[in-house]
């Protein structure tokens, strides 16, 4: 059995299909997604109804992303918080267009049951963010930490790739985990258009929102699976750009 770790969609359903297809996946696998799956190209309603039935016949874990959150608010309240609509949540509400009211019921039941993280038996985390608590994310302040910070990911990335696990000087956050699995910020800021790893935390999040890819990651080899540019298969949109 594989574990394909799948980084942030952002409504690009025809992204994960073609994802999926590429992976060959099966049944067998198990598919842990890093939030975001709603909010920006206009397939955010359908991608839902597709993951729930997918998560019928494969072993899915779903982590809750700040797109994801946003979406509960105006699930649960019919408002808008902050700039959502201008960051992706204009496509969510017009996809919903020709859903029922029993439908957008069950969309919320299943974004009110995504777990803020997961850590696997194997002491593998995945969050869609990051956490501050020196004592792990079980531990934060505030659960929207969870989602939002991306202070785990600056550390990681500026952290000297010398210093060993086991030295004194390894980040003490970075040490509760045997890997860490993130998405929230895209990679392409940094130049890259695949996942990036940094320390003992890996970055999922390959821009599939804006101008680049949609990614998953082998668990075990490694390996690296990408869709085609997103924007590509949604040529007459803009995404959250």
């Amino acid at each position: 059995m594989r574990t394909l770790v799948i980084g942030d969609i952002h409504g690009g359903l025809r992204a994960l299909i073609q994802l999926l297809e590429r992976a060959k996946v099966t049944t067998e696998d198990q598919l842990i997604f890093l939030g975001d799956l709603t909010d920006g190209w206009s397939e955010t309603a359908q991608l839902i109804d597709f993951v729930i039935q997918l998560n019928e016949t494969h072993q899915c874990i779903f982590v809750k992303g700040n797109h994801d959150a946003f979406c509960e608010y105006w699930f649960k309240t019919g408002g808008f918080k902050g700039n959502w609509l201008k960051h992706g949540g204009l496509a969510t509400v017009k996809s919903y267009k020709n859903h029922s009211k029993d439908d957008i019921l069950k969309h919320l039941s299943f974004i009110e049951k995504m777990p803020l993280f997961h850590i696997s038996a194997d002491n593998d985390l995945f969050i869609h963010a990051g956490f501050t608590s020196m004592h792990g994310p079980a531990k934060e302040f505030h659960e929207t930490a969870c989602y939002w910070d991306r202070t785990l990911w600056e550390m990681a990335i500026a952290t000297d790739t010398n210093i060993e696990k086991d030295s004194q000087h390894y980040p003490l956050r970075l040490k509760l985990f045997n890997e860490i699995y993130i998405g929230h910020t895209p990679t392409t800021r940094f130049g890259s258009e695949t996942p990036m790893h940094a320390m003992n935390v890996w970055n999922i999040d390959t821009g599939a929102a804006f101008k680049g890819k949609l990614s998953a990651i082998d668990l075990k080899t490694k390996e690296i699976f990408q869709s085609d540019y997103v924007w590509k298969l949604y040529p007459d949109e803009n995404g959250r750009n």
